[in-house]
């Protein structure tokens, strides 16, 4: 949907929707669902609303690097390679991820978390296309990427952040409930944004109601809701197990793709689906051989 939206391929009943820029479209995500969070909570939970001062620059931080950053340089990386590419190299999160824990010593190098976590990234290649296979060797060879060397730097600083607001994320829902790290960090990504870029701007460019409502439902489903699930799950995965476990989005595109669109499954991509399915599964199962690891300390709230 923000590729039809920002390359001016998405209609909106009889007629084509203009192009929005990338970086209103990531803008938007996180302000339009700050928007509606808000007087939710208000209404229904305003205990979520209470943090310290001192723990704001905290969600600035994961708004800003995570949020924000995640969102604007995938966007990127789309609009300058292809979805398949930025997919892939997105998804190489799961190895930052697990680089960090274990530099840390949060995390031990255990065998079914290293399987878990290259077999995720292996999975996705091939389920999204990215692989063939040939008779001579190598076997395998990516087919298919487009390597614009700024698409892929963005990919990969997506990549980064997503890795961070996993790690970062976790480490506050230690400490607050979901709602208030989902809102707080929407907030950080809003101000920023708002900074980048202006409102009187965006009232420039003079949106059409169809597009105001495009990105009023691209807010909620890309956004709002998938979070506030994503959220919820980091309350308890740890970030390996969590991120490792998002591998799935891109398996079920390439499902969805096929019921609603009709399109092809190959063989390959097959192959892809299990693996990462493989690979969720793995990475869940506990080390029974390996002791005990080191609990995070946690601040607790007053």
């Amino acid at each position: 949907m923000g590729r039809g939206m920002f390359t001016g391929r998405l209609s909106g009943g009889a007629h084509i929707l203009a192009p929005i820029d990338p970086l209103v479209l990531a803008q938007s995500r996180s302000t339009i669902a700050l928007l509606i969070l808000t007087p939710i909570l208000l209404a229904k939970k305003r205990a979520a609303l209470r943090v310290r001062s001192s723990h704001l620059a905290q969600f600035f931080l994961l708004g800003i690097l995570g949020l924000a950053a995640s969102n604007y340089f995938y966007y990127f990386a789309i609009e300058k390679t292809t979805v398949a590419t930025a997919i892939v190299l997105q998804y190489v999160a799961p190895v930052w991820v697990l680089l960090y824990m274990l530099a840390r010593g949060l995390q031990r190098a255990t065998m079914l978390r290293i399987s878990g976590v290259v077999l995720a990234v292996i999975g996705c290649a091939l389920a999204v296309g990215e692989v063939a296979v040939r008779r001579g060797f190598p076997w395998l060879v990516l087919s298919g990427m487009r390597f614009n060397m700024i698409g892929v730097a963005a990919a990969e600083t997506a990549a980064i952040s997503f890795a961070f607001y996993n790690v970062y994320g976790q480490h506050l829902l230690q400490i607050y409930d979901r709602w208030t790290v989902l809102l707080y960090s929407l907030l950080g990504a809003s101000v920023f944004w708002q900074l980048v870029n202006p409102p009187w701007k965006i009232v420039a460019q003079h949106y059409t109601a169809g597009q105001w409502l495009f990105m009023l439902v691209f807010s909620i489903t890309s956004m709002l809701v998938p979070f506030s699930l994503y959220f919820a799950g980091l309350q308890y995965l740890d970030p390996t197990r969590a991120i490792v476990t998002a591998c799935l989005e891109p398996v079920w595109a390439i499902l969805l793709t096929a019921i609603i669109l009709g399109e092809l499954v190959s063989p390959m991509q097959v192959v892809g689906i299990a693996v990462v399915l493989s690979a969720t599964i793995l990475v869940q199962r506990p080390d029974r051989k390996a002791p005990a690891e080191p609990r995070i300390a946690v601040e607790p709230i007053e």
